[in-house]
């Protein structure tokens, strides 16, 4: 069989990672395949993709009977449901972490959006799923919040996986880089072993084209700036990802044994219809890296997507992409500000979403 273009993609040294999760992908064999004919070595997911899973078909349907036997709390049964599916799909994966020694093979489950201002809360929960479901290939997603950052710190210093969700700006990147940096100089202090920590860092993509075309509009007459911001922004991001992952103090982390955190492209669907469907990942392949595509991107890219270097490219490019849209009104810092506000409350209401399905399913199993 002749190697695919995800397969080529991966030999360039960017991860495949699937942005979707449920337990049909996991029982019908689907996942399994992906993984041997897309190049998959990898699985994030989020309250949306949950919601969606969820209420679709009746996969759910014999869990959620047994766990109305211990409660009917919504909540509750949702973590359980959730849980299997990720320990499961850990499971499959735990050959790719294995021969990777602990780059791939890694599956996402995300703490509760509504803790995303709750420092404490959300320590408390991310280390309350490493140890319920206690899979070495365990990635627990923490949001890039103000209150996000000491958490991600704190359980990278205890010594667990951790993908930063929802990192929108450069500054708030380096941020979240510092985080882990701080997290794996406290482990190594502690007499730690860093080479068991793995991070993400995932920075989201077309979102980020999406508000600023959509104030383009508003201001019209700078058409030819739209679809622009967007990769310009995760080309930088890529840049000062090599710079804080070299020099003096990466260098001593390093030698004892740290990995560093990979940029993981986000949100990389094409959401305005008059882009090319594969825009985001074609432009953004690169040594070092993650791409995590929903379903519809990986059959769109094995169809029609071209495999060359382009990460690199266009760097300065992408600095004027920030000064053109400066001069023409865009406010870069209150686009990021909005799209990390509307992230996390999206998250929440996929959410509550999920948890009114669950309710409603709940009704209906009872009654039957």
């Amino acid at each position: 069989m002749s190697k695919s273009r995800l397969h080529e993609l991966s030999e360039l040294g960017q991860s495949v990672w699937i942005d979707f999760l449920s337990r049909e992908l996991l029982r019908s064999g689907k996942l399994a395949r992906m993984m041997d004919e897309d190049a998959v070595v990898g699985i994030t997911s989020n309250p949306t993709i949950f919601q969606k899973a969820i209420s679709q078909g009746d996969a759910y349907d014999e869990q959620i009977r047994a766990c109305l036997e211990e409660t009917d709390d919504a909540k509750e049964i949702f973590w359980a449901l959730a849980s299997k599916d990720v320990s499961d799909a850990c499971d499959l994966l735990r050959s790719v972490w294995d021969a990777g020694k602990g780059q791939d093979g890694y599956v996402s489950i995300e703490v509760d959006p509504n803790l995303a201002g709750d420092t404490e809360a959300t320590i408390a929960q991310a280390r309350h799923l490493h140890e319920s479901i206690d899979k070495p290939n365990l990635h627990v997603k923490i949001p890039a919040t103000r209150a996000g950052l000491p958490a991600i710190e704190e359980m990278i210093a205890s010594g667990r996986n951790i993908n930063v969700t929802l990192t929108f700006s450069l500054q708030r990147y380096g941020e979240v880089v510092e985080a882990y940096l701080r997290g794996l100089e406290r482990l190594v202090d502690s007499g730690d072993d860093p080479s068991k920590v793995a991070s993400v860092a995932s920075f989201f993509v077309s979102r980020v084209d999406t508000e600023t075309d959509r104030r383009l509009d508003e201001l019209g007459g700078h058409d030819e700036l739209k679809g622009k911001l967007a990769i310009a922004n995760a080309k930088l991001a890529y840049q000062r990802y090599k710079e804080l992952f070299s020099g003096e103090r990466w260098e001593k982390l390093a030698a004892k044994g740290a990995t560093k955190q990979r940029c993981l492209w986000a949100s990389t669907s094409t959401k305005n219809p008059d882009y090319r469907d594969v825009m985001y990942v074609e432009e953004l392949i690169g040594p070092e890296t993650v791409d995590t595509m929903p379903e519809e991107t990986i059959e769109a890219f094995q169809d029609h997507g071209q495999v060359a270097l382009t990460l690199e490219q266009g760097v300065e490019e992408a600095k004027r992409v920030f000064e053109d849209l400066a001069a023409a009104g865009i406010d870069y810092d209150d686009v990021v500000r909005v799209l990390e506000e509307e992230g996390v409350q999206k998250f929440a209401d996929s959410f509550a979403e999920l948890l009114d399905g669950i309710r409603a399913k709940r009704g209906e199993l009872a009654a039957a």
